[in-house]
Order: C-alpha cells, then sequence, then structure tokens
C-alpha cells in the first residue's frame, strides 16, 4: 500500500517525517501504514535528521482549584497537572488527564521523557497521602495514556529517575527511602516497550533525595543521603553504564556544596547544567563554571531547568508561591530572554522533563 496515493513512497514518507508534533494523533488514525509507519524506529531517526524534531518539555503543574475537596473538607491546596511546552513556538497546553488521576497527578511523583513517551511514577495519593508505585505512559504519537506494570519492591518515594536518550527506551529509578523511612541503594529499570521491569545492581550507598539525569550514555544518581545522615547531603555521584550493566567507581566531590539539588540537565551535547545560587553553572571537565547570571524575576525559586541545542530554559518565582515565568538563555550569546505565557501556565512547577519530538 502506497503512503500517498499519487507519490513515490520516498516523498510520502518525506511529507510525514515533517509532519508537526501536535498532528501525530490525527496522522496516526488515517490509515493502519501511517500508523505503523510513525512508530518504526527509522522514521525518527530520518526526522531527526531532516532537522524536524523539536524540544517538548512536560511540566507537573500547580494549578489552584478552590473548589476541590480533600477528605470532608474544602481545600485550596494546588492540583497538578501536566502542561506541554515548546519553547521553539511558545505553544503551551495541558496534556489529558491521566487515568485514575482526574483529582490531579500523585504528589511527588517522578516523570521521565523517553522515546516518544511520558512515564509517570509513584508518588503520593494527593487525598490520602498513601504511597503509589504505579506507572502512566502517554504516547505522544497516539495522544492517550495507558497503564503500565507497577513499579515491584517497596513502595518508595523521593527516588532518582531518568529516561533514558537511547533506543532502549528505559526509564531508571535509583534509591529513595521506603515506608520507614529508611534510605534505599536499590536500582531498577523499566523497559516502556516492553512494559515490564528488571533488578540491577545496587549503588554502592543509600542515596534519598538523590538527583538523576541520563548523560553520555550513562545513568547518573547526583547527591542524596544515608539513613543515618537525615538530610546532611552528600556531593558525590554514581554512575551505572547500561552497556556492563555495572556501576563506575563512585565521585566524591562531584558537587563543590552539599545540597538538595534539583534539576540538573544535559544538553545531548556533552555538557550538564544546574542553577546554583544566582547562577546557570555547566560542567566542563573536573568543574563547574558560570555561564550566565539567574534573572531576578525566577531567581528565588528556580523550580526547572533543562538545556537542548545551545539554550537553557530556567523556570521559577521572584518569591514563595508567586506566580512562575521562565526564561531562555541563548549560550551563544548569553542573553536571556523572557517565555511569554497565559496565568494559567504560571503554577508552581513541581518537576519536569524534555523531550526530543
Amino acid at each position: 500500500m502506497v503512503l500517498i496515493p499519487g507519490l513515490p513512497d520516498e516523498i510520502g514518507l518525506e511529507c510525514l517525517v515533517r509532519v508537526p508534533r501536535r498532528s501525530f494523533p490525527a496522522v496516526a488514525a488515517v490509515c493502519r501504514s501511517w500508523n505503523r509507519q510513525i512508530r518504526l524506529p527509522e522514521f525518527w531517526t530520518r526526522r531527526r535528521l531532516s532537522g524536524s524534531t523539536r524540544g517538548v518539555v512536560v511540566l507537573s503543574q500547580a494549578v489552584v482549584d478552590p473548589t476541590r475537596e480533600v477528605g470532608s473538607e474544602k481545600s485550596v491546596a494546588p492540583v497538578y497537572r501536566l502542561t506541554v511546552f515548546e519553547p521553539g513556538t511558545g505553544y503551551w497546553a495541558r496534556l489529558p488527564a491521566a487515568p485514575g488521576c482526574a483529582d490531579g497527578l500523585p504528589m511527588f511523583c517522578r516523570i521521565a521523557g523517553v522515546g516518544r513517551s511520558l512515564v509517570v511514577i509513584g508518588g503520593w495519593n494527593p487525598a490520602t497521602g498513601e504511597v503509589s508505585s504505579g506507572v502512566l505512559v502517554y504516547d505522544f504519537v497516539s495522544g492517550a495514556w495507558r497503564r503500565g506494570a507497577d513499579m515491584p519492591g517497596c513502595r518508595r518515594s523521593f527516588f532518582a529517575c531518568a529516561g533514558s536518550n537511547l533506543d532502549d527506551r528505559t526509564v531508571y529509578v535509583a534509591g529513595g527511602h521506603d515506608g520507614d523511612k529508611q534510605a534505599l541503594k536499590s536500582t531498577l529499570a523499566y523497559d516502556v516497550a516492553g512494559d515490564n521491569w528488571s533488578v540491577l545492581p545496587d549503588m554502592s550507598a543509600e542515596r534519598d533525595e538523590a538527583e538523576g539525569v541520563f548523560h553520555r550514555g550513562k545513568f547518573h544518581v547526583i547527591g542524596g543521603y544515608a539513613t543515618s545522615a537525615q538530610g546532611r547531603f552528600t556531593t558525590s555521584r554514581e554512575s551505572f553504564d547500561p552497556s556492563t550493566c555495572q556501576w563506575d567507581p563512585v565521585q566524591d566531590d562531584f558537587l563543590d556544596s552539599a545540597t538538595c539539588l534539583k534539576n540538573v540537565s544535559g544538553d545531548g551535547s556533552g555538557s550538564l547544567f544546574w542553577c546554583r545560587g544566582a547562577d546557570v553553572v555547566s560542567r566542563e571537565g573536573m568543574t563547574w563554571r558560570s555561564v550566565g547570571e539567574v534573572p531576578g524575576e525566577v531567581r528565588k525559586t528556580v523550580s526547572f531547568v533543562t538545556a537542548w541545542q545551545g539554550n537553557v530554559l530556567v523556570i521559577g518565582s521572584d518569591r514563595f508561591g508567586g506566580a512562575h515565568k521562565s526564561y531562555v538563555l541563548n549560550l551563544k550569546s548569553s542573553k536571556w530572554e523572557m517565555i511569554r505565557s497565559n496565568e494559567e501556565f504560571s503554577g508552581h512547577v513541581q518537576l519536569g522533563c524534555s523531550l526530543d519530538l
């Protein structure tokens, strides 16, 4: 069956490759051949080589609903929902509510982008506080959610999590703490396509509230603390190599200060970025160096950082509880640009991730 009647398949494929990301669900619904074609790994390789992929940021963002009820009482506590943002176009929108999440996302869940999928793992029930091991997967091609296999083992919270940018479509989970507040060093991997979990070798040490990032082909777990330390964060890093299924030796003093680390991001070309105090810093070799001073309007509470193709996006506020704003730093010109959004997308950002679609 030809892809587009009247056109050679080669030309038809070039047309499909250039379809905007928001049109994927409509394209997938046209016919089986189109649906099958846009799900092939070769299609996405071709799309990337053609320059048609675009960076997409997904945020767990607060929406204040004064009518929401928690138990028997009214509450103005924020409800967290998923926001999708395209930095290149300035497009903002909400993703459809995930199954079982009509009252908002689980608090403190983790989200990871991998391939064409968004994966939501764990968190606390926003009404009862019960810890979940549930997994939800959103497919950007079909525009639909599905339930994934539950995370095995104990119900853990505040674990490190990151999605692989390789072709294996894997999400990694490490550390956190169990129901008795005991820090963990166990590690798991979720195969998105196969919908199954595997147990990986343990880290060398317990790491609660560590940050996870997939960078240069490895899953890095940075910072965190052991049960005995109770909030005294470490400056070290451990890196898991999927090619050997082993952890590299611990790198002490990876951070230059002990802190509750949030939103370390790789840019896909070898650099790591992080907001440290008033500066965006980049990891080059064995040191961190400043690449720009964070604008005052987002400096007080930076809640999200991501980097791509010579740009760094920072979302935050100038005060606790204030409206969140977005700025992009062009690393080549060292200039910041404010990103406009409607008021409905100014809520607190708890966490986020980015994908190339």
